[in-house]
């Protein structure tokens, strides 16, 4: 499974129903902050992953810090799976 395509895929399709318009280029280093989805927007990027991979790594394993970077982001969903 390409756990950085799923949350791409994820992302845009939460851009979208959001209303939000996602930055061109998300590369590994890109900040969250900038990648163009607000706060409610990654809240509804967390639930769908959830759904579609069958689990929620902020929930089951315990992240201390929240990742700043979409780098960081998949990290935490590649550790997750490779559990």
């Amino acid at each position: 499974m390409n756990v950085e395509a799923s949350i791409r895929n994820a992302m845009e399709q939460v851009a979208e129903l959001s209303d939000c318009e996602l930055v061109e280029n998300i590369e590994q280093e890109t900040v969250l902050l900038d990648c163009g989805l607000d706060s409610l927007g990654y809240a509804m990027l967390v639930a769908q992953l959830e759904e579609e991979l069958g689990f929620d790594p902020f929930t089951e394993q315990q992240v201390t810090s929240y990742p700043s970077t979409f780098g960081e982001f998949v990290a935490i969903y590649q550790a997750c799976l490779d559990k």
